[in-house]
């Protein structure tokens, strides 16, 4: 298979740089909720935390690389050829 044929990689990205610093809040504030009030609650607090990691689509290093992929969006492209991909600035 060559790159040109490839199925693009999992896009992290949100619709809006907004959007996604909120899903990063809510996914960071269930974390820290889980294992802030395990000392309250016992071990069940974290049962919480698996719901940050549908907010962050992933890992917190998933919800990362998607903030890069919302920001950068529209701004590079992937350009692949003879089999080497670079990433340029995007034509406007």
């Amino acid at each position: 298979m060559t790159p040109d044929t490839e199925k693009p990689a999992r896009d992290h990205s949100s619709r809006s740089v907004p959007r996604h610093l909120a899903r990063g809040a809510l996914g960071f504030g269930l974390l820290l909720g889980a294992v802030a009030l395990v000392p309250r609650v016992g071990p069940a607090a974290l049962l919480v935390a698996p719901l940050a990691l549908i907010a962050f689509r992933g890992c917190p290093t998933c919800w990362l690389v998607g903030l890069a992929q919302t920001v950068s969006r529209g701004r590079l492209e992937r350009r692949c050829t003879d089999g080497i991909c670079t990433l340029e600035s995007a034509r406007r």
